[in-house]
């Protein structure tokens, strides 16, 4: 094996399944992983490092500080950097179909449903239902991560505290601040040694379909834009998925008027309720402002960059993480992350749970979650958002 490239991950007590396995259990993910990067990455953590050992915990370790250095959404960086672990830059680029297209093709169905039948009322009296149940999720998912990630460290529980109260304070994830836990990590644990090296298209088919959005068929110039706008999104914005929300609602709604504030938030809605990565909401915008090639263009301009942030220094990053000051710092980000991640779920619980409903609908899905293992979460989720509609909210 070459010196750049991904040692196997059967190395450190992993058993790594088959390439056929690991692509399928990606694709089960992005099908049916519902609650957002966070509680997706928990899953990751759960499935392929406890259950299956086909990951190790210092590899997914090392995928969880990177996606949370790097901008972009961290699920589906953390997914690419497990499959070029697994099998190279070929690994990352199959996973990262795998991962994204199931929610992808569901984005457009449900998008050109949303076209003909002029909304989706019904949306949110699921959404009233399942973002209760998506807390849950999440809460167990980030107990689950500090339990693994910070063991009896005080110093990573001291980060992870800072981390958690700030990201639920400012309602952001604050990237410096995981490089100054890094840094604090590093400085206490492995000092440096200072002396040492260290117009409508013409399309096939004859039909302007595959350009037609909410306001007719749209320009190349419109698609050149959505291309450029989503990726600079996909480039600029760190954190979760979440955190793009505030970035998309500047250009789509304010800036360019694509969508009216109504439609973004059913957008983010569509994003909430389906499986995969939350960022899959642009290709519902990408949809209603140009067709299926809109959506298209939308979901390669924001997951081409995080894409490209995770295989271009994979290798850098992982042929230095056993230097000991990098692995103090990387302890450091990671403690951090896992910080925001709990932030993260009190900041969504605030919104999410508005009423008395609602908190008993939490509380009952952390109940089975936490007591009836074997309770699958998409079951779960779909009957919290089958009580939102009977709720009638």
């Amino acid at each position: 094996m070459k010196d750049n490239a991904p040692s196997p991950v059967a190395e450190a007590g992993a058993a790594p399944g088959t390439p056929r396995d690991y692509l399928l259990y990606f694709l089960r993910l992005g099908a049916l992983g519902f609650g957002g990067p966070i509680a997706l990455a928990g899953y990751m953590q759960r499935d392929l490092v406890e259950e299956r050992r086909w990951v190790t915990q210092q590899d997914y370790g090392e995928g969880l500080a990177l996606a949370q250095l790097a901008p972009g959404p961290l699920a589906a960086q953390l997914a690419i950097y497990l499959g070029w672990v697994r099998a190279g830059v070929l690994g990352a680029t199959l996973v990262a179909l795998a991962f994204i297209l199931p929610s992808f093709l569901m984005v457009l169905v449900i998008a050109e449903l949303y076209m003909r039948f002029g909304g989706l009322s019904w949306i949110h009296g699921a959404f009233y239902g399942i973002g209760a149940a998506v807390i849950a999720i999440i809460v167990r998912s980030a107990w689950k991560l500090m339990r693994i990630t910070l063991a009896k460290d005080l110093l990573l529980w001291s980060l992870f505290g800072v981390s958690t109260i700030t990201t639920a304070w400012t309602e952001t994830e604050i990237v410096w601040l995981f490089v100054l836990c890094g840094v604090i990590a590093l400085l206490v644990k492995a000092a440096p040694r200072f002396g040492l090296r260290s117009a409508a298209l013409a399309l096939p088919l004859g039909t302007s379909w595959w350009v037609t959005g909410l306001h007719g068929p749209a320009s190349a110039e419109t698609l050149m834009r959505i291309g450029l706008y989503f990726a600079a999104a996909g480039a600029f914005v760190f954190g979760s998925g979440l955190a793009i929300v505030p970035f998309l609602y500047g250009g789509v709604v304010s800036k360019f008027h694509w969508l009216n504030e109504r439609q973004f938030l059913d957008a983010v809605a569509v994003a909430m309720i389906t499986p995969g990565p939350v960022v899959i909401t642009v290709a519902f915008i990408g949809y209603l402002v140009a067709g299926p090639l809109g959506a298209t263009m939308a979901a390669i301009g924001v997951f081409l960059p995080c894409y490209l942030f995770v295989i271009i220094p994979a290798k850098y990053f992982r042929r230095s993480a056993q230097n000991r000051m990098v692995k103090a710092f990387v302890d450091g980000v990671t403690a951090a992350a896992t910080g925001a991640i709990a932030g993260a779920a009190i900041v969504l619980g605030r919104r999410a749970l508005v009423d008395i409903p609602t908190a008993l609908i939490a509380v009952a899905s952390l109940v089975v979650l936490v007591k009836l293992k074997r309770v699958p979460e998409p079951l779960l989720v779909l009957a919290a958002g089958i009580l939102g509609v009977l709720l009638g909210r």
